[in-house]
């Protein structure tokens, strides 16, 4: 789970990550959105599934839910 303890063994490095942030750009500034796009929504519908299908508690919902507003609430003007 993202939320438990790790070390930095655990972590992938960011350089590898980094590249592939980069090479995402210059897909996307290569290509139409109707080439990206479906694939972009491919990759986030596959991201969300795998979430629903994890069992969560109620707590654990709650958790999730209060950071996604703290998120949200620093994103404000």
């Amino acid at each position: 789970m993202p939320d438990s303890p790790t070390s930095e063994a655990d972590m992938p490095s960011r350089e590898p990550r980094f590249e592939a942030v980069v090479r995402w750009v210059e897909y996307i500034q290569d290509n139409p959105p109707e080439v990206w796009g479906p694939q972009q929504n491919a990759v986030v519908d596959g991201q969300i599934d795998s979430a629903a299908a994890v069992e969560r508690t109620p707590e654990e919902i709650g958790r999730i839910q209060a950071f996604a507003d703290d998120v949200l609430d620093e994103d404000e003007p």
